[in-house]
């Protein structure tokens, strides 16, 4: 197993992107810097635990096969079927994003069917409270 931190600028943002590469494939995490970062900050990223934590995360990500080839654009679009895009770092991020948007799709669904429902039982307590005349 092997890892791989690398910093570039993305157009917008400094960005730090840990690649790990194991025997499933290689699983991806990012941090996001802002400003163009020193020597020194990234020495206090890598001692503070910024570090390990971006390397949990890294491992929790879903695994995205590394002998999986970026396809040009235009075979991409001859092969609308099976598009393959980005490097497999880029696709293990976007795996993670993905899983964590349904995960937090139904944590957000639960959320609004309890709130919903503590609604109505204030509403029906202050109906029944009405009825009776206090």
């Amino acid at each position: 197993m092997s890892e791989m931190f690398t910093v570039y600028f993305d157009g917008q943002f400094w960005v730090g992107v840990l690649e790990v590469h194991d025997e499933d494939g290689v699983r991806a995490a990012r941090h996001v810097f802002g400003p163009e970062p020193t020597n020194a900050e990234l020495l206090q990223f890598a001692c503070r635990g910024e570090f390990d934590r971006l390397s949990r995360l890294a491992h929790r990500s879903p695994a995205v096969s590394s002998e999986q080839r970026a396809l040009s654009w235009k075979r991409e679009l001859r092969n609308v079927d099976t598009p393959m895009v980005g490097t497999a770092a880029q696709r293990a991020m976007k795996a993670a994003v993905a899983a964590r948007s349904v995960e937090s799709k139904a944590a957000r669904k639960d959320r609004e069917a309890a709130e919903k429902d503590r609604r109505r039982t204030i509403a029906r307590a202050k109906a029944k409270a009405k009825h009776r005349g206090r």
